[in-house]
């Protein structure tokens, strides 16, 4: 750089106010060592030059103020909400194991009912309630089944809107923050899926969030724990909620052989497609990374077979029940009874038991069957 040019380069400096100090802060600034969604609280003025370092955007949704009339294609209201550029490097999770059962409360819960909602509050009830899981202030995070765009709830391909809003209105209640629900779906965009599927209406009018998964927040995560994989590119707010409730849909799978819980934290992640190779050992893997605080699996229809995307009303099998345990290896054990099977036919949850992430044996822990 030739005098000139420095000399024009401290002009402008100075003409901008920015200074030494000035342009170290801004620098700093440009460092996402916080929550990437939070907005700087003040934007000082900048010179042209520094448009690089503005923020960009991640596309969220939140209620509207006014919900619209019940529609399953009813369009979602969205905002834009500033983000920053993801590091390149992701520090170890370290999960929050959920505390144990007191006594006298049941390891699973199985409720059946002709309520969504009641059979929900009924098996929380019984694991002692939702105040076990949810304290006040908690970030938590519902990640449900929204894998298509093109079928509507009663085909049993996605999580039944009933049951999540349920969750949502619960999880408020024991004072959360805030929830946020999300899904990737490989069918359709997220807005379709989350309209087509009636969780998108049915989560605003609880009062969460449905959040459209923005790229920018997947990275490269390491898997301490793995056998077969130890790393991988993981959505990262869920990594940091306080809270993450797995919500899957009980449902047939040509490879898994059934989608449940720990099937159901596939859409957290990217590259998908290289999870099929050793698939019960790598959804296990994953699993020990995210570990759920809650898994509640919705059956009020079940999806025989065709799974896991469905498309026929013969396929569809109404139960009219959910399991929930603090244990995903024990609820996904379970609900493989739903579909005349049991755990050993299902490749996830033993690799999850020999992992030590839970067991398969249900039959060895406190269940508690409520009929409404």
């Amino acid at each position: 750089m030739d005098d000139i040019t420095r000399r024009e380069f401290i002009r402008r400096l100075l003409v901008w106010g920015l200074g030494a100090s000035g342009a170290g802060t801004l620098l700093a600034g440009s460092s996402c060592g916080g929550d990437p969604t939070v907005a700087p609280t003040a934007t000082p003025a900048q010179p042209p030059t520094a448009a690089a370092l503005r923020p960009t955007s991640t596309l969220v949704t939140r209620p509207s103020p006014t919900r619209p009339a019940a529609s399953p294609t009813a369009q979602l209201e969205t905002t834009v909400e500033p983000t920053m550029a993801a590091p390149t490097a992701t520090p170890l999770a370290i999960s929050t194991p959920t505390p144990p059962p007191a006594p006298g409360d049941a390891y699973l819960a199985v409720a059946r009912g002709d309520s969504p909602e009641a059979i929900v509050h009924a098996s929380l009830r019984a694991l002692g309630g939702i105040e076990r899981f949810v304290k006040p202030g908690d970030d938590v995070i519902i990640k449900p089944n929204i894998c298509v765009a093109y079928h509507s709830p009663e085909y049993a391909a996605t999580t039944n809107p009933q049951v999540v809003a349920a969750l949502v209105g619960f999880s408020l209640g024991a004072g959360a923050k805030r929830v946020r629900v999300m899904d990737q779906p490989f069918g359709g965009t997220p807005a379709q899926a989350y309209s087509r599927s009636g969780i998108g209406e049915a989560v605003q009018a609880a009062g969460g969030q449905m959040e459209i998964m923005a790229k920018m927040k997947y990275q490269v995560s390491p898997i301490p724990e793995g056998r077969d994989i130890g790393e991988w590119s993981v959505y990262q707010d869920v990594l940091k909620a306080d809270v993450v409730i797995s919500v899957p849909i009980a449902k047939n799978h040509g490879l898994a052989t059934l989608t449940l819980g720990m099937k159901n934290l596939m859409g957290v992640i990217e590259n998908r497609g290289g999870l099929h190779i050793n698939l019960g050992q790598r959804i296990a893997d994953l699993t020990s990374l995210v570990r759920p605080t809650l898994t509640v699996v919705d059956a009020v229809r079940i999806l025989m077979d065709h799974g896991p995307t469905g498309g026929s009303l013969d396929d569809v099998k109404l139960m009219n029940t959910v399991i929930a345990s603090h244990d995903i290896v024990a609820a996904d054990a379970y609900a493989a009874t739903l579909f005349g099977l049991t755990a050993a036919n299902v490749p996830a949850t033993v690799a999850g038991a020999e992992m030590g992430l839970g067991t398969m044996e249900w039959s060895s822990v406190k269940v508690e069957e409520i009929r409404l």
